[in-house]
């Protein structure tokens, strides 16, 4: 028997043939009675559809590449009006149809059913009761439009709604919702607008509690704000009225499914082959490593192609505000801070699961990424025997990301003397990895850069790698190389402990 118990509507013999019906789109003789979402406007002709306004001339082998004041006069002649990403034509017709038959189909489902099935099984058991659905609201569709419904049907009752779509292509890599009318995308760095649409800001809402229901938190007006994960480890964070005003917004961070390595990145031309060489043997020689860059510049990601080098045998811990990092090593255990529950009590801080932490034996820490007096007690795990431990923050340079330590850590209750406090962070941080996304898209690593120790009052640092920009294409890609200092590093004898002084020594000269 069907898991739907309460299937009703006509009997199969009335149903449509599946696959052999008419398309949609109605003739100019159709009757718009017997199918409500038939027309000729249905699927616009293609000689209709006019290019956007304000769209600049596209560039070629046979068009002079625009100048500076050029593209500066473009922008500033260009629409200020915020983009729609609402769909058109067969995606459009699909959503209508959505709407009508969903609430019939809601009424011959048994919902505790459902949710015992996969997406699959799913589809399978709402195929003959779609059909029945839409030989109900007289309307025939064609094979392809039959499994388009099927899958945005599945993926309302069961997934994400539209946000599946994106999530299922692999070219995506951060969704970025600002309420119903307006969905981004960045695919290879750019940002694009996507061709989804939400019915309005309740079924946003709907699909935003899901997302954070799943991994025990809440999102409403009490509490609007909440970072979250997906199933696959992706990144979620959601605000809410009042605090955004145009709707609920919804940014996701996707999860790469294939590691991404050290070589790997260096295939990209992310590093030079001596800058990835200087990593390795950072990441097997236990070296204290911050990795300092912007938004979206591949932080997590520089710490998930480090971790690949640390040796199996050692225990190390993660901690991290949502669980983001997925190191490829068999003892790892993560950990993951917990809000305040509707009393405002309850909640555990990453200071406090790093002072916990000391207490689980772990060789090495490794922090998602610090932002507030937590910085103290990494520090101190740091010089205390968890050599090899790392975090990352968020700042433009590696001098910045000294001052911002230093700053972090003032933010705390502990009454200690700035001085000490850049001792401190002399005497624990041996190396700085600086990445940054530039404008083309493309993310680089800009500067990998030793902490010496003190003089006087100063953090005293030396660059062994830098990224200088030459020039850019006319396709707009940027054009630089990765420089060597030529120094001896000062991290040399680390390098030594472990056997690698040879290689280190030869990468950085």
């Amino acid at each position: 028997m069907s898991a739907f118990g309460k299937r009703g509507g006509i009997s199969s013999g009335g149903r449509p043939s599946f696959g052999v019906a008419k398309p949609m789109k109605g003739g100019p003789g159709g009757s718009s009675s017997d199918n409500p979402l038939s027309g000729g406007d249905q699927f616009p002709p293609l000689d209709d559809l006019t290019p956007p306004v304000d769209v600049p001339a596209p560039s070629g082998p046979g068009t002079a590449p625009m100048g500076a004041m050029d593209r500066l006069n473009s922008r500033q002649n260009a629409s200020g009006e915020a983009g729609s990403s609402k769909a058109e034509g067969f995606e459009a017709s699909v959503h209508r149809i959505k709407e009508q038959v969903l609430p019939r189909l809601l009424e011959r489902v048994d919902p505790e059913a459902a949710a015992t099935l996969s997406k699959d099984e799913l589809a399978e058991e709402f195929r003959p009761i779609i059909g029945e659905v839409l030989a109900e609201l007289k309307i025939t569709l064609n094979r392809r439009e039959q499994f388009a419904l099927e899958k945005v049907l599945v993926d309302e009752l069961l997934g994400l709604g539209p946000l599946e779509e994106l999530l299922a292509d692999p070219a995506v890599s951060d969704i970025m919702v600002n309420g119903p009318d307006q969905t981004y995308v960045e695919r290879k760095g750019k940002l694009e607008i996507a061709q989804i649409q939400f019915r309005d800001e309740e079924h946003l809402f709907q699909i935003a509690q899901r997302i954070v229901n799943k991994v025990g938190r809440r999102i409403d007006q009490t509490s609007p704000l909440c970072d979250a994960r997906l199933q696959d480890g992706s990144r979620v964070n959601v605000i809410v009225p009042p605090l955004s005003l145009r709707g609920t917004a919804i940014s996701i961070r996707k999860f790469s499914e294939k590691p991404i390595t050290l070589d790997m990145m260096k295939s990209f031309g992310s590093m030079s082959d001596k800058m990835a060489t200087i990593l390795k043997i950072a990441g097997a020689s236990r070296m204290n490593v911050v990795i300092s860059g912007g938004t979206g510049s591949g932080k997590t990601t520089m710490l998930n192609a480090l971790s690949k080098m640390i040796d199996p045998g050692e225990r190390v811990i993660t901690i991290e505000d949502a669980a983001e990092l997925r190191l490829q090593q068999p003892h790892w255990l993560p950990l993951e801070t917990r809000p305040a529950n509707l009393e405002g009590q309850g909640a555990i801080s990453i200071g406090d699961l790093v002072i916990n932490a000391l207490r689980m034996r772990p060789d090495r820490i490794i922090l998602g990424e610090i932002r507030g007096k937590e910085c103290f007690d990494l520090l101190a795990a740091m010089n205390t025997g968890h050599d090899g431990s790392m975090a990352t923050l968020h700042s433009n340079s590696p001098r910045e990301c000294l001052a911002r330590m230093e700053n972090m850590v003032m933010m705390g209750d502990i009454k200690v003397p700035k001085e000490a406090i850049s001792r401190q962070i002399a005497d624990s941080v041996d190396l700085i990895v600086q990445v940054k996304r530039l404008r083309d898209g493309s993310r680089r690593t800009t500067n990998i850069t030793e902490v010496i120790g003190m003089e006087g009052e100063v953090i005293v640092t030396q660059e062994l790698f830098k990224f200088e920009y030459l020039d850019e294409s006319a396709d707009g890609k940027i054009i630089g190389e990765y420089r060597s200092m030529g120094l001896r590093p000062y991290t040399l004898e680390k390098a030594k402990q472990f056997g690698f002084d040879q290689p280190y020594l030869e990468a950085c000269l």
